[in-house]
């Protein structure tokens, strides 16, 4: 294993940062994050060094396993395959049961926890490894059987956190959200229509719920009884989930779905847009953390993701036509590399408003929001992409 690093480079254009991105990054990552004994460490820490003490949770190794096949069906890369299928081996170790899968490998504090957030990429992963490895079907429909049963409320239809028998904590937008993702995914990568009404169906229910119509934003957490949660966390907007919203509903409609949920795509990212980011300063132009519905911000930090998913629903603007959403692309899309990785053996993953560190550790686990953000961009042709064919 590789635990060294070059610095990040400073000063590209957009279209540098995306090649760098391909040609040294990823490689680069690969060799200092994939674990000897199979899998993926959780992290790096700010000279670019796994903790091999650290946990290796689910949530890294299958992000990581989607990440790469789907990089690798853009590419056709047989380094980037082979990569894929070294970590789909690894995963049935995670196997609790049939389509359940632990928190993390080892015999620490709460790892045989089963998680509704984790199960999702579970199911991210397979259905796109699926696509380069046929043969997952059935552990796809046994991972959804799982969700949607023992990790779902009988009464609500809303999913629980988890298996454990712990009291029911308030219910969250977040898990709901990429399970839509992983079911609009298996529908693209398996051509089935089944789910796409399964996401659809899950779309539906999870907004009737997380979703505040008079301000067009999205809560991130209700009471147990699924009246609005008092106190800051009931006040609590994500930007960058009202643009992962936005873009999850707009490709649910590319994908063949319901066209009526257009605007409240619209909505969301309105509101993203008005509120969601710095308007002068060191950070002028990135994400905030979070804001209340009316706009007022809560956290003036910044953490690495949303800037990838206000890059992503500005790229699917850009590609529908909407003005400007493309150079606004580009500008992020730089201020991202320039702050967060630049002259760094990684990046970092979260900043100050004055753009000093805060969390210094880069997270296996954000490879997957990059890829996405770099490569929906190179999809609307505002830079390169994977498919060297395409240059």
């Amino acid at each position: 294993m590789n635990s060294t690093a070059s610095l990040a480079p400073t000063g590209l254009t957009p279209d540098d940062w995306a090649l760098w991105f391909r040609d040294n990054f990823v490689p680069e990552w690969l060799a200092r994050v994939e674990h000897p004994a199979g899998g993926v460490f959780d992290q790096l820490d700010a000279d670019g060094r796994p903790d091999p003490a650290a946990p290796q949770s689910l949530l890294a190794l299958a992000r990581s396993l989607f990440t790469l096949s789907h990089l690798a069906l853009l590419s056709g890369d047989p380094a980037l395959i082979a990569a894929a299928g070294r970590l789909a081996k690894v995963l049935p170790r995670y196997r609790k049961a049939s389509g359940l899968y632990r928190v993390a490998l080892g015999e620490g504090p709460g790892h045989d926890v089963v998680r509704s957030y984790d199960q999702s990429f579970v199911l991210l992963a397979l259905a796109t490894w699926n696509r380069l490895s046929p043969g997952q079907e059935a552990e796809m429909e046994a991972c959804w059987a799982a969700v949607t049963g023992l990790l779902t409320d009988p009464v609500t239809g809303l999913l629980r956190n988890d298996d454990s028998a712990a009291p029911a904590p308030e219910p969250a937008q977040n898990p709901h959200m990429h399970l839509y993702e992983a079911c609009l995914q298996a529908a693209e990568m398996t051509g089935d229509p089944l789910w796409l009404t399964r996401a659809a169906d899950l779309r539906a229910h999870a907004l009737t719920h997380f979703l505040d119509a008079r301000t067009g934003s999205i809560a991130e957490f209700l009471s147990p009884d699924l009246s609005p949660l008092p106190g800051p966390m009931g006040a609590r907007r994500e930007p960058g989930h009202q643009f992962e919203w936005a873009w999850l509903l707009r490709r649910e409609i590319e994908l063949g779905g319901d066209p009526s949920i257009t605007p409240v795509a619209a909505r969301l990212l309105e509101f993203g847009n008005r509120h969601g980011f710095a308007t002068s300063g060191p950070m002028q132009g990135a994400a905030y953390d979070a804001v209340d519905p009316e706009g007022r911000v809560l956290e003036e930090s910044f953490l690495l993701w949303p800037q990838t998913e206000a890059i992503k629903a500005m790229a699917q603007s850009h590609l529908a036509g909407t003005p400007g959403e493309g150079d606004r692309a580009r500008a992020l899309l730089s201020l991202m590399f320039q702050r967060w990785f630049a002259g760094r053996p990684a990046h970092v993953n979260r900043l100050d408003a004055n753009g000093a560190c805060l969390w210094p550790e880069a997270l296996t686990r954000l490879f997957y929001h990059l890829a996405l953000a770099l490569t929906e961009g190179a999809r609307a042709g505002l830079w390169p992409g994977f498919d060297r064919n395409k240059e």
